[in-house]
C-alpha cells in the first residue's frame, strides 16, 4: 500500500518536471544569450535581460498549452481511477 504512494509520489514529480522543463530551458538559453549580448556591447540593462526572458518563456508557455493540458488530463483521470479502486 505504501508502495503505491511513494510510486504516485514519483510520478507527480516526474510530471511536474516534464511539465515545466521547456520554460526552464527556454528562460535559460534565452537568458545566456541576452548575457552574452550585454557582455560583448557592454550594455548593462535590467530590463533588457528581463522583459525578452518573459516573453520566450510565455511564447513557449502558449505553444505547448495542449499538451500540457493532456498530459495533466491523463494524469488527472488516472487519479480518479486509482481512487476508485482503492479499499477504504
Amino acid at each position: 500500500m505504501e508502495a503505491k504512494f511513494v510510486a504516485l509520489g514519483v510520478e507527480t514529480l516526474k510530471i511536474a518536471l516534464t511539465l515545466s522543463l521547456p520554460m526552464l530551458l527556454s528562460g535559460l538559453i534565452a537568458g545566456l544569450a541576452i548575457s552574452i549580448f550585454q557582455a560583448t556591447t557592454q550594455i548593462n540593462e535590467m530590463t533588457l535581460s528581463f522583459i525578452p526572458k518573459i516573453l520566450i518563456v510565455a511564447v513557449v508557455m502558449i505553444m505547448i498549452m495542449p499538451w500540457m493540458m493532456n498530459t495533466l488530463i491523463d494524469f488527472t483521470v488516472r487519479l480518479f481511477n486509482m481512487i476508485k479502486d482503492f479499499p477504504f
